[in-house]
């Protein structure tokens, strides 16, 4: 799998990984599916529902990687019976617990249960390695101090940063958060095929801009009753989908208010273990 940044679509490479997987295309049994999205966590930070945190199994263009790795991505994965060998790369939104706390559950499971030699790629905004290294060393000191048997490369991006994974081009998205975190969505295209994954925010026109016409927009909607500035409620999505002209819009991270309404609710909603095929 090639890995490698770019700044925006036309200017040089920035930073490499080396290739560690091949690239493939479609299966002759799905020839129309050139992306696959596993919703290995839809809940929101308290697990609202028993949903599992936040985690996004990625397979286009011959790489695999995560969108999101909330600390119950091993649970999620092997109820899945998924091969986390596979994993190529993980993609941070953000730096919080339920949206990173796994990445060290990641490290132990590469190190002890499913033993791993080839590179580990960890995307995120500033701050992504110093953050990560804490908390494994917080969650497991002995085990962090010690040499792990694989190459874990850290590439913190800023906002309009490309990252090609295998054949699959992947663009951090500023979107609105919390004012002391830089905040990503992920834009990944592949095939002529598009998926927008919001990460945490607030909604704004810049993220219904990003959403226009895409493949899949998997969106967050924490709330219902409740407005905040840093989340989507469900009336404020419900209002602006049909303008959005998506494909297929999916919501997640479901707090307690909206999956209280399940029933009353017109837009199509995630659930862990749910496949989205593009």
């Amino acid at each position: 799998m090639a890995v490698e940044a770019r700044q925006g679509a036309g200017d040089h490479a920035v930073s490499k990984a080396p290739r560690h997987a091949a690239k493939t295309r479609h299966t002759k049994s799905l020839p129309q599916r050139v992306m696959r999205v596993t919703v290995l966590g839809s809940g929101d930070a308290f697990g609202a529902g028993g949903r599992f945190h936040s985690a996004y199994l990625t397979e286009a263009g011959g790489a695999t990687f995560l969108l999101d790795c909330g600390p119950s991505i091993l649970q999620a994965a092997k109820r899945l019976s998924w091969d986390l060998e596979k994993l190529d790369a993980v993609l941070l939104t953000h730096l919080h617990g339920d949206h990173f706390g796994g990445v060290p559950f990641l490290f132990m499971e590469y190190r002890y249960s499913t033993p791993r030699t080839r590179p580990f790629v960890i995307y995120g905004p500033e701050g992504t390695e110093r953050r990560v290294k804490a908390l494994f060393a917080a969650l497991y000191e002995r085990s962090a101090c010690e040499p792990l048997p694989f190459p874990v490369e850290y590439h913190e991006l800023t906002a309009g940063e490309t990252v090609r994974l295998g054949e699959a081009s992947v663009t951090a998205v500023r979107v609105h958060h919390v004012p002391e975190l830089t905040a990503f969505g992920y834009r990944v295209e592949v095939d002529g095929r598009t998926f927008l994954y919001s990460g945490d925010t607030a909604w704004t026109d810049e993220l219904a801009a990003h959403a226009r016409g895409v493949d899949l927009f998997v969106c967050e909607c924490s709330t219902f009753e409740t407005r905040l500035d840093i989340h989507v409620s469900y009336p404020e999505i419900a209002a602006r989908a049909r303008d959005l002209g998506c494909r297929r819009l999916v919501l997640s991270h479901l707090g307690s208010e909206p999956l209280r309404r399940l029933g009353e609710l017109s837009l199509e909603c995630a659930r862990d273990g749910m496949t989205l095929d593009l």
